[in-house]
């Protein structure tokens, strides 16, 4: 079972790469994914980190509160996104 993870207060030039790059050392990483404004390009200072078992993502949680690109990035389980009404 994969786990996902949001990383929060993330520095506006951190790319997926760089993101990738910082989880890797607690595991196996699926994905990363900084999020990016449809309209300017531009980071919206957020992302999601999925691992391929829970324990890795556990592990990563370490990572909560530390410096990364200039920046104390917030670790946190990854909420359900929420259903959207049918229109």
């Amino acid at each position: 079972m994969a786990k996902k993870l949001f990383v929060g207060n993330l520095s506006y030039t951190m790319t997926d790469a760089d993101l990738m790059q910082i989880f890797s050392a607690y595991g196996k990483v699926i994905s990363a994914n900084v999020v990016i404004d449809k309209f300017n390009q531009r980071s919206k200072g957020f992302g999601f980190v999925e691992f391929e078992t829970e324990d890795e993502a556990k592990a990563a949680l370490a990572l909560d509160g530390t410096d990364q690109g200039g920046r104390n990035i917030a670790v946190k389980e990854a909420l359900p996104r929420p259903e959207r009404p049918q229109a």
